[in-house]
Parts: C-alpha cells; sequence; structure tokens
C-alpha cells in the first residue's frame, strides 16, 4: 500500500466523520446561540443554562439523524472490507 493510497484512506475516513457529526454540531451551535440571546435579553447570566437543552436536542438529533449516519458508517465500513485485500500487499 502506497503513501498515496493510505492519505486517500485516511482522508476519506476524515469526510465521514466531518460528515456525521455535521447534524449535531449544527443543532448544538443553533441552539447554544438561541439561548445565548435569550440570555443576552433577559440579562440570566447562569452557565449552566445552555447544557440540558443541548444535550436533549442533540438527543432529538439523534433520533433524527441516527440512521442516516449510521448507514454512512455501514457503506464506508463496508467499502473498507470489501477493497481488504487491497490493503494488505
Amino acid at each position: 500500500m502506497t503513501q498515496g493510497e493510505v492519505l486517500d484512506l485516511i482522508r476519506e475516513a476524515l469526510y465521514v466523520i466531518i460528515i456525521n457529526s455535521a447534524p449535531m454540531l449544527l443543532i448544538s451551535l443553533i441552539v447554544g446561540l438561541v439561548i445565548s440571546i435569550f440570555q443576552t435579553v433577559t440579562s440570566i447570566q447562569e452557565q449552566t443554562l445552555t447544557f440540558v437543552p443541548k444535550i436533549i436536542s442533540v438527543f432529538v438529533g439523534l433520533m433524527i439523524f441516527g440512521s442516516w449516519i449510521l448507514n454512512n458508517l455501514i457503506e464506508f465500513m463496508t467499502g473498507l472490507w470489501s477493497n481488504f485485500s487491497v490493503y494488505i500487499r
């Protein structure tokens, strides 16, 4: 296996990681922004106020996007295992 093939494999793995984590990160970012605006408007400066809504929203996001994420991971792993003989040489 050449260095180029290893770099391609790493690049593909990082792409899969970024694509699969993007929905949860975006949900967390949006909820955090909304709560931050709410805290600014109401002058509530409680640091722990953002944790529970973020956790709940990420959990709901996992319920919504979980099957899509799992399908992406299965597709990536199937591609790796089907080309396993190429990686051993």
